[in-house]
């Protein structure tokens, strides 16, 4: 009675081995081990589809600047601080150091980023990438050439470099940067960290950002929070058209990084600079020769006016343009060719933009009334 039940159990355990292989046999083959075996439900959806869009004109944007965009490397030799023992004549006889041997020496490198302007080779990029340093290098794609710096501007921080091929280069496409709006996209291309042709995208947070620095005040920026890192200095920023609408220069940062505020010098900006560049190697800027003074509410009392819009004239420079054009100690500068001037930076603004030799006409409130003077801007001394 015992020998049945025996045979029984290996009998069993066969039966569900069995069952178990057939089943595996019987199952897809192609099924996935993990996920769902349906695609997403939003893939072709109509929502699905204008993201689809956007997305193609962004690689698209990546594919036609990929070469246009450029790598900038530099290198400085500084001189480090001697060693206080070194300028003692008795330590140098008591160790045996000559009296050169103090002098110490050190190489440093920078990086950043820039953009191909003409099909000749020159390159656009910051100022502060490229100052001071002894050599500069722009590399394409995988190819490196030696640059020159044609000229550089430490107030507007735009630099303009020249490197030969011997080939065609391909440059950016420029937009105009007074029609850029808060909301608009915004895409930056460069090299922060050293990251080759790294691709943000953002939106402009602002535009006209004046006393983001200590250059001056005077000059407005694009804000954007399209993320800019160290490196990515003189990089293009750009629009969803693919055009250049401004020149990556700093952000805002507590932590080195990228918080969301980054600035761009407008694009419309920066082509009078290198154009001046190009011809000059140097910009030459307009100069009328006038101090300016904050035109408080008690200032409007006294003088009549309606309100603190306008630049409120402290000091005349003797010989000047403004002095040999009339103006005086007292006048307020309402408007220069009938567009108005709300503060001292608009004037300093078009002041610093006007070509040598050109007269402007500026409308003054003088004595509880209006009057039109004409001044020709000098080169600023």
């Amino acid at each position: 009675m015992k020998q049945p039940k025996r045979l029984f159990i290996p009998v069993f355990i066969i039966f569900l081995i069995s069952l178990v292989l057939y089943q595996f046999s019987c199952s897809d083959k192609n099924a996935p081990v993990f996920g769902g075996s349906e695609q997403s439900p939003l893939k072709g959806s109509t929502d699905a589809a204008r993201a689809w869009e956007i997305q193609k004109n962004f690689r698209a944007i990546y594919d036609l600047y990929k070469d246009r965009v450029v790598f900038i490397s530099t290198e400085q030799t500084v001189n480090l601080p001697q060693h206080p023992f070194f300028n003692d004549p008795f330590f140098r006889e008591f160790f045996g150091v000559p009296g050169n041997q103090g002098r110490r020496v050190q190489k440093r490198t920078g990086l950043g980023t820039g953009f191909v302007l003409s099909e000749d080779g020159y390159i656009c990029t910051n100022h502060h990438v490229v100052a001071g340093v002894d050599k500069v290098t722009v590399k394409i794609n995988d190819t490196t050439f030696p640059a020159k710096v044609i000229g550089s501007d430490e107030k507007t921080d735009i630099a303009l470099l020249k490197i030969t091929t011997g080939n065609k280069l391909k440059p950016v496409f420029i937009g105009n940067s007074d029609t850029v709006k808060v909301g608009d996209w915004s895409i930056a291309i460069g090299n922060p960290f050293g990251l080759d042709k790294t691709f943000t995208v953002g939106v402009i947070s602002a535009t006209g950002r004046k006393d983001v620095d200590m250059m001056g005040g005077s000059q407005s920026h694009i804000q954007t929070d399209a993320s800019i890192n160290p490196g990515n200095s003189g990089g293009p920023l750009i629009n969803i058209d693919g055009e250049v609408i401004g020149i990556n220069r700093m952000i805002y940062s507590s932590s080195g990084g990228s918080m969301g505020i980054g600035f761009a010098i407008p694009i419309n900006t920066a082509k009078s600079i290198l154009e001046q560049l190009k011809q000059n190697k140097k910009i030459k800027r307009g100069y009328i020769g006038v101090q300016i003074v904050p035109l408080t509410d008690e200032y409007v009392r006294e003088l009549g006016l309606k309100n603190t819009e306008g630049a409120l004239v402290g000091g005349i420079v003797e010989d000047s343009p403004a002095f040999k054009g009339g103006m005086q100690v007292g006048d307020v500068v309402l408007s220069i060719n009938d567009l108005p001037v709300k503060s001292y930076n608009d004037l300093v603004e078009v002041v610093s933009k006007t070509p040598i030799g050109k007269s402007l006409k500026m409308t003054v409130w003088r004595n509880r009334a209006k009057l039109s003077l004409f001044i020709t801007v000098a080169e600023r001394p």
